[in-house]
């Protein structure tokens, strides 16, 4: 009795230690399965949720819905769909596509071949967000095709047609003009120079009324102060900042980008900090667009020297490099590259304190424009605001959630998230480590649609074929 007491309960022991061992082994429940359309497997994601906080949530598993995130789980808690495409990320990052808020579209006047070129341009280096500056109407069709996935692009912000002295003489004219832009489906108006500030009140009075943002340049007559009192939403290039350190005494005759240069040596930094706080105050942005001035407005290099700094000239139609040719040499015939000097540095001074003092900081590059090639010039514009001071995760910022908070759309895009739309870069290197990152590339995800670095490549090297290079 006792003997067979002892079998029953060796055989219960070791019934109990198999089951253990069982279900350390795997064969116990499976683990959840998550379908979807793409699925990015072990990869490191900067969600970019947390404002001034590099979080990176190691060894995830992203999955792609209807150009969505559907969800975000750690990589060994979850199995994937045999339906699903997946994207073996492992030890790669993961993180929000690029905007640029200071953008251009090709001209009409451009081949259709050229415009589609132009465009992949932004998506081939992750801008996956355009504000447009100056639109059109044509913009709207545009816009549609590029958001169904007709045409390849970054998804479009389309601002106002400009509102320029000459355009806009006056008040019942520029009420009359955001009213129309304002119904037109406009997502912002576009200030330019020239305005008076009778014109300009009455411009920002009724864009406040109908709910309307407005930004862009600061004309002169008006005045940086006065802009920023009247609610201009978004302040480029630093418009008016340098001419505002001018006291007012010397200021008559004076203002003007190109006038400054007069007046440097009247110039109060001390002015400084009350221009900060004004901006603050406003609740404006900043969109600076440092590398397009640096290089041509307010550079010291000649035609030919920028040539061989922009290999990705390569990929635009050479009439067009051809006018950007022609306009550095007019500009540099004139210049003075002592003048040019000292006002990029008051330009660098100016932003390092208005980043300082809190105000925030979008990327921008104004591009196309003159040797300002889509896409590549978001790179020299970031690889600058780190040289001027900014954290590589703050410059990150100011083209992901920061975007969106401007656009009042963080449940929308900017970050990596579920529910978020599903534009991505994903790249070899982490970019809060190094900005210059961002350009090591695997691949980049806009509007659901994946596109491999080879695959980015192949239409590069193509776009180069075709125009000779």
């Amino acid at each position: 009795m006792i003997s067979r007491l002892l079998s029953v309960t060796r055989d219960s022991v070791w019934a109990s230690v198999m089951l253990v061992l069982l279900s350390a082994a795997g064969c116990g429940d499976p683990l959840p399965r998550v379908e979807g359309d793409f699925a990015f497997v072990g990869v490191d994601v900067l969600p970019m949720t947390e404002p001034g906080n590099p979080v990176v949530l190691e060894n995830q598993t992203v999955v792609v819905t209807n150009r969505r995130v559907a969800s975000i789980n750690p990589a060994d808690e979850v199995s994937v769909g045999e339906s699903v495409v997946i994207v073996n990320a492992e030890g790669q990052y993961l993180m929000p596509g690029l905007a640029d808020m200071h953008g251009h579209l090709p001209s009409s006047r451009l081949m259709p071949v050229d415009r589609k070129n132009l465009l992949f341009l932004y998506v081939a280096n992750g801008v996956t967000t355009l504000r447009v500056m100056q639109g059109s109407q044509s913009h709207f069709r545009l816009r549609d095709q590029i958001s169904r996935g007709e045409i390849l692009g970054p998804r479009l912000f389309l601002g106002s047609p400009a509102m320029t002295g000459a355009s806009v003489r006056t008040s019942e004219q520029g009420e009359q003009l955001v009213r129309e832009y304002h119904q037109n489906g406009y997502e912002q108006v576009k200030i330019h120079e020239g305005l008076t500030p009778e014109v300009f009140d009455a411009v920002a009075s009724t864009a406040r009324e109908v709910g309307i943002p407005f930004g862009g340049h600061v004309p002169d007559q008006v005045g940086l102060f006065d802009a920023l009192v009247g609610g201009q939403m978004s302040i480029d290039h630093l418009d008016n900042y340098v001419e505002a350190l001018v006291p007012d005494e010397d200021q008559v005759g004076t203002l003007g980008f190109r006038r400054i240069g007069d007046s440097l040596d009247v110039i109060n930094e001390e002015r400084l900090p009350s221009l900060v706080e004004a901006t603050r105050m406003a609740g404006a942005w900043i969109v600076p667009t440092m590398a397009f001035w640096e290089t041509v407005v307010w550079g010291v290099n000649s035609s030919s020297e920028l040539r061989a700094m922009h290999q990705e000239l390569r990929y635009i139609p050479p009439e067009i490099v051809g006018e950007w040719t022609r306009v550095v040499d007019e500009l540099q015939a004139v210049a003075d590259p002592d003048t040019n000097r000292r006002v990029t540095e008051l330009r660098r001074t100016v932003l390092k304190a208005l980043y300082e003092g809190g105000v925030p900081i979008l990327l921008g590059t104004d591009s196309p424009e003159t040797f300002d090639v889509p896409g590549f010039s978001i790179h020299h514009e970031m690889a600058l605001l780190v040289e001027l001071g900014m954290t590589p995760y703050h410059v990150l910022e100011a083209g992901t959630r920061r975007v969106a908070e401007y656009f009042d759309s963080v449940d929308d895009f900017g970050s990596v998230a579920v529910g978020q739309r599903a534009d991505f870069l994903l790249l070899t290197a982490d970019p809060i480590a190094d900005v210059a990152n961002v350009g090591e590339r695997a691949g980049v995800m806009v509007n659901g649609r994946w596109i491999s670095e080879s695959q980015i490549q192949a239409r590069l090297a193509g776009i180069a074929q075709f125009y000779g290079n």
